[in-house]
């Protein structure tokens, strides 16, 4: 049990309160079973690897070839044995996977990233069942810059021209990144727009010379190395300029807020969550 005093001195107060978080953290992680789609893969692995170290317990895992870890030979009896999956697989397993999951009334972590408005029209639709949190990133770090990036677009307002770089790894196939996708959005939303996706422009992907259009979001994309993840959200103004960054030093990080954001879905409520809940933003 954590005490503190409600008259505590103030210095005692934010230790105090990170403790009970803390305390309540590793609660959740001993009572929730974790089911790893894509067990194999890189972030399967990484995953695995942070469930154990949280403390929580993993029901099993199953990769997209049949292979199996734990005693659940199939994605219906992984999905029933889980309190909470998690899907780092590849777009065209989203569909059995959320399938899967509404069967069995399990809420999922979606981080699969590549996927279409169709794919999206899906999450939606099995939000309707169960709890789904759907991100392509999933940093804490990157949720936090999310919320700035927001709020910078609502202050700012259109003036302000915005420009989105990102640069992974040379394995790294869909461009722009899901990440700078997501930051995009939270662009749009500051500014009101209709859609997360109004005012988005790739012209400049394109052969020949665009003029640059008011409001508009642009995207560069850069590939080569080992690079994990790097995100630049840049507003640029008259005489000018704020950027807000975030660098992905490994993996790990990743592992660890998929694990976060999992321990937080495990008995939720249907409906479409994203990291920004998880951190209460």
């Amino acid at each position: 049990m954590i005490w503190c005093a409600a008259n505590a001195a103030r210095a005692w107060s934010v230790p105090c309160a990170r403790l009970a978080e803390r305390f309540l953290l590793a609660h959740e992680a001993a009572m929730t079973a974790i089911g790893i789609l894509g067990v194999r893969g890189r972030m399967g692995q990484a995953i695995a690897k942070a469930a154990a170290d949280s403390g929580a317990e993993i029901a099993g895992g199953i990769d997209r070839d049949g292979f199996v870890e734990g005693d659940h030979a199939t994605l219906a009896a992984l999905a029933g044995a889980s309190d909470v999956l998690v899907d780092f697989t590849a777009p065209d397993a989203l569909q059995a996977n959320l399938d899967a999951a509404v069967a069995a009334g399990t809420p999922i972590l979606v981080g699969t990233t590549g996927l279409t408005p169709d794919h999206h029209r899906a999450i939606d639709a099995a939000a309707e069942r169960v709890a789904v949190l759907q991100t392509a990133n999933t940093s804490l770090g990157i949720a936090v810059l999310r919320a700035l990036v927001e709020e910078a677009a609502h202050r700012l307002g259109p003036e302000w021209d915005i420009e989105i770089l990102e640069m992974h790894h040379r394995h790294k196939l869909d461009t722009p990144s899901g990440t700078a996708l997501l930051l995009g959005a939270s662009a749009n939303e500051g500014r009101g727009a209709a859609s997360m996706t109004e005012k988005n422009r790739f012209d400049r992907m394109q052969e020949g010379s665009h003029a640059r259009e008011e409001g508009g979001i642009y995207y560069a994309s850069l590939r080569g190395g080992s690079v994990a993840g790097d995100h630049l959200v840049v507003f640029a103004g008259e005489g000018e300029r704020i950027e807000l960054g975030h660098r992905a030093e490994n993996r790990t990080i990743f592992a660890k807020g998929a694990v976060r954001g999992a321990l937080w879905l495990a008995g939720k409520g249907a409906g479409r969550y994203t990291m920004k809940d998880v951190l209460g933003l």
